[in-house]
């Protein structure tokens, strides 16, 4: 049986799984959907054409798919989806998209959101990603696999964060920060590479030694930044974490890409 507390009020139409369960005091609208052994503690408000993957939970006094902050939002049926074995603390928000960002706010797996963060709508974002405690993203941020955003940080609307980048507390994030980096202060700025999480996820010595390498050169006084793209790509075509950020740059973005102080580039 679905174990669903007697105070929870679920709308007609909700799919639960009959291994998921809704706690005290929860509120389900009738297009939400909960996938096997999610577990809503209790005091879960969840609304919206909503789903939420398998074994994740939802602490009390989180917020899901209610109507997004954007004034151009009409009622349009949008979507936010969950993955699987997300974990979702107290007072975190989370809106689903609009008609102007693709009409779908997504999350990965294995991600955990600590108190209050928020994900705005049609923010989509990686597997393994953490956001501490009052973490903020605005609209459209894309953020890449295992990337950490700082207690009390913000990103800027369409500002993207590459995968395994760590974001710095109480840092706001103007411009699109390079998979890999470390980045800092009142206005973000790089402040080197991950080595931390690099080491963490087994990447081998001699990757990490070429991307500290092609950082120097990326970020040097010397040149245009076009001209030192080129030049890295070309010394280090075969280095595939390398090739990555230099993807990364060359992407097509609204927003320029974050820069080192002069002292961080070494």
């Amino acid at each position: 049986m679905t174990r669903l507390h007697p105070t929870a009020i679920i709308a007609e139409g909700a799919i639960i799984d009959e291994t998921a369960e809704v706690g005290p005091y929860c509120v389900l609208g009738p297009q939400v959907t909960l996938g096997p052994r999610v577990k809503l503690h209790s005091h879960v408000a969840v609304a919206g054409i909503t789903s939420i993957g398998a074994d994740t939970q939802v602490f009390p006094f989180a917020s899901l798919g209610h109507p997004p902050q954007d004034l151009k939002y009409k009622g349009e049926p949008s979507r936010l989806e969950i993955g699987e074995r997300n974990q979702i603390r107290e007072h975190v928000t989370m809106n689903p998209g609009t008609e102007g960002g693709g009409m779908l706010t997504k999350v990965g797996n294995d991600c955990l959101f600590m108190m209050s963060s928020h994900v705005a709508h049609d923010c989509v974002i990686g597997d393994s990603v953490i956001l501490v405690n009052n973490a903020t993203l605005a609209g459209h941020v894309h953020i890449g696999d295992f990337a950490i955003m700082g207690g009390l940080s913000a990103a800027h609307q369409f500002v993207r964060i590459g995968r395994h980048a760590m974001i710095g507390g109480m840092t706001g994030v103007e411009t699109d920060i390079i998979p890999y980096a470390t980045v800092t202060g009142n206005r973000a700025h790089l402040s080197g590479l991950n080595l931390v999480g690099l080491k963490r996820r087994g990447y081998e010595r001699d990757a990490i030694h070429a991307l500290r390498n092609a950082y120097r050169l990326l970020f040097a006084p010397e040149g245009t930044m076009a001209e030192r793209l080129e030049e890295v790509s070309e010394q280090f075509k075969d280095q595939e974490l390398v090739m990555e950020i230099v993807d990364f740059i060359r992407a097509d973005s609204s927003r320029s890409i974050c820069q080192p102080k002069p002292e961080n580039v070494g």
